[in-house]
């Protein structure tokens, strides 16, 4: 890796530092949406350097589908204990159980979009102002659109035309009683600079973006993984492949890729040479062009 390489990735990892910084000077109550993806990991590496040697100021909040891997709760478990934060966990069971969402049904059924409701409930119920995210712009155009500081009204809905301009390094977090926002602290990190800072810092993550053999079903041209919440169709079946997975959401709709990177170096390598995004992989954003823009409209991550 180049010098001037090393020297991009400090700029970044300064830049995500001061934003951190921002969102603790301007709101309330604060909350790192976490996932236990390698994007919300590193938001919350990047916190605990931010205001070192003190403790994460800021809760992590996780939106549990129900439809998790197992690892990730795993991982999710360990790094709260690790840290000693508090974690705020909103369940999609508990808004079906209640009326509040409703089950799809089918065999491309997923909870992806019951998150929303989910999310804006525990935003609304813990009183928080701003929910730090992991978003990147070259993940998917509708993140392309975000701001660092991205204004919610009060039914957390997202109006990417009615965004404050962001001018130098002024941020702009007011906001009326109800709204809240979003911050985007690693907006301007690539998927490939993300790799090459995880590798240079040797963060921990999921046993999963690592490849290893698991059992999976081919499906939408992509090898999801098989688990209890998977319902095979006519003429599919389950094989062992030797696979890896480069985004991380429920397991019933994120895709896995053939692949032999067992290590953090193999990986970066690996990711320079790929043209295909690394949301790609994800069926929810099949669905239309404009799936992960709709969502984000109602209040999604």
């Amino acid at each position: 890796m180049s010098k001037y390489y090393l020297n991009y990735l400090d700029e970044l990892e300064s830049e995500a530092i001061f934003i951190l910084r921002e969102v603790w000077a301007q709101f309330e109550n604060p909350v790192i949406l976490f996932s236990g993806g390698k994007d919300s990991i590193l938001v919350t590496y990047l916190a605990k350097k931010a205001f070192y040697p003190s403790k994460i100021p800021f809760a992590l909040m996780h939106v549990d589908t129900g439809h998790n891997f197992p690892e990730t709760i795993q991982f999710r478990d360990d790094l709260i204990h690790e840290l000693g934060v508090n974690l705020i966990v909103g369940s999609v069971q508990e808004s079906i159980d209640s009326g509040r969402v409703a089950e799809e049904k089918g065999k491309n059924a997923t909870r992806n979009a019951l998150q929303i409701t989910t999310l804006l409930d525990a935003i609304e119920s813990n009183k928080v102002d701003c929910a730090i995210g992991g978003g990147r712009r070259d993940e998917e155009k509708a993140r392309a659109k975000e701001r660092f500081f991205s204004h919610r009204n009060d039914f957390g809905e997202w109006d990417p035309k009615n965004q404050r301009p962001e001018l130098w390094n002024l941020l702009n977090g007011k906001h009326f009683e109800g709204e809240h926002f979003r911050a985007f602290p690693i907006s301007n990190w690539t998927e490939m600079d993300v790799w090459n800072y995880i590798k240079r810092e040797n963060i921990s993550i999921p046993s999963l973006y690592f490849a290893h053999e698991r059992e999976v079903v081919y499906r939408n041209n992509s090898w999801i993984p098989f688990s209890e919440h998977l319902n095979l169709e006519d003429g599919e079946k389950i094989e062992k492949k030797k696979i890896r997975f480069r985004t991380l959401g429920d397991i019933t709709i994120t895709g896995g890729i053939e692949s032999d990177a067992d290590t953090l170096e193999k990986i970066a390598n690996e990711v320079s040479t790929m043209r295909k995004t690394e949301r790609g992989d994800r069926s929810d954003d099949k669905r239309s062009e404009t799936a992960m823009e709709d969502r984000k409209k109602q209040g999604y991550f």
